[in-house]
């Protein structure tokens, strides 16, 4: 009897980690599915896993409230008239297992390797942070409620090509008035 209890109380805790596990599995499939819908541009797919109240706040600080809004979101972007993306590829990686919430709610982080290519012709990559937060609707399937999305405004591509643009226009700036001036003395000698 002793032994048989040693057994069952043993086995508990792996008992009680297998429904975390399963959850985990799903919210896993859940990134993936939108990873893959997002680099394959497929809006439906996108829309299909958000919730009908989500708040998605982008890069660039733009905030979507509800699936219309980032269906517009994402066509302003990628494909009506002055769009500015060409195309996105994304990367996810969570830092660390989703942190649940009663059993309904889990709150995600992690970081994002994202290629990006502009109607310019630009192409660079960005290393992205994200928090994501999942809900379970009542027919048991997880979608997200909130997704907010930033880079360091520091140290990113875009800010070094700025930088960049600058340094080279001074220069540009500094020969010409060094020529003017060359130019506008031998013009005043004479």
């Amino acid at each position: 009897m002793k032994r048989l209890l040693l057994i069952i109380l043993a086995a508990l805790p792996a008992l009680a980690q297998q429904p975390d596990e399963a959850v985990h599995n799903a919210l896993r499939q859940l990134k993936a599915t939108m990873t893959k819908a997002l680099n394959e541009r497929d809006l439906a797919t996108i829309v299909a896993h958000v919730d009908e109240n989500v708040v998605f706040t982008t890069m660039n600080g733009d905030v979507c409230r509800g699936p219309q809004q980032i269906r517009a979101y994402f066509d302003k972007m990628l494909t009506a008239p002055g769009h500015i993306v060409k195309d996105v590829k994304v990367s996810f990686e969570a830092d660390a297992l989703t942190t649940l919430y009663g059993g309904d709610m889990g709150i995600a982080i992690g970081n994002s390797n994202d290629r990006y290519e502009l109607t310019n012709g630009s192409r660079f990559n960005i290393r992205g942070r994200w928090t994501c937060t999942m809900v379970r609707k009542p027919d048991g399937r997880w979608v997200i409620a909130a997704f907010h999305y930033s880079t360091d405004v520091f140290e990113n591509p875009i800010l070094d090509r700025l930088k960049r643009a600058v340094w080279q226009a001074g220069i540009a700036i500094g020969l010409v008035c060094l020529l003017l001036g060359y130019f506008g003395g031998r013009m005043q000698k004479r």
